[in-house]
């Protein structure tokens, strides 16, 4: 792994692991109903939508609308966007790619 990051641990390799093993979406609504409580899926797809409406240059305004988040989760999407481990860049890049975005 070339990203050195600073959640790195043996039980979040074995987590990633997991993930990288779903083979469709049927397997990730089963591994994730599993994993996850409703609200913690539900934030996790918010997030998402934030950073591709980020992507899109909508306003925080217009983007609360759309997914009723807090100004605050979305400055902080924002903040990842701009200055995090470019996780969002590259999946938003990855499906701009596919014709997926």
């Amino acid at each position: 792994m070339a990203y050195d990051s600073k959640f790195k641990r043996d039980d979040i390799d074995a987590l990633f692991e997991a993930i990288l093993s779903l083979e469709d979406e049927e397997d990730c609504y089963r591994f994730f109903e599993d994993l996850c409580t409703v609200n913690e899926i539900h934030a996790i797809a918010q997030r998402w939508q934030v950073a591709k409406l980020l992507a899109e240059k909508k306003t925080y305004s217009e983007i609360e609308e759309i997914t009723k988040a807090s100004t605050a989760t979305i400055s902080r999407i924002n903040k990842c966007l701009v200055y995090g481990a470019e996780g969002y860049q590259r999946m938003l890049a990855r499906l701009k790619d596919n014709g997926k975005l």
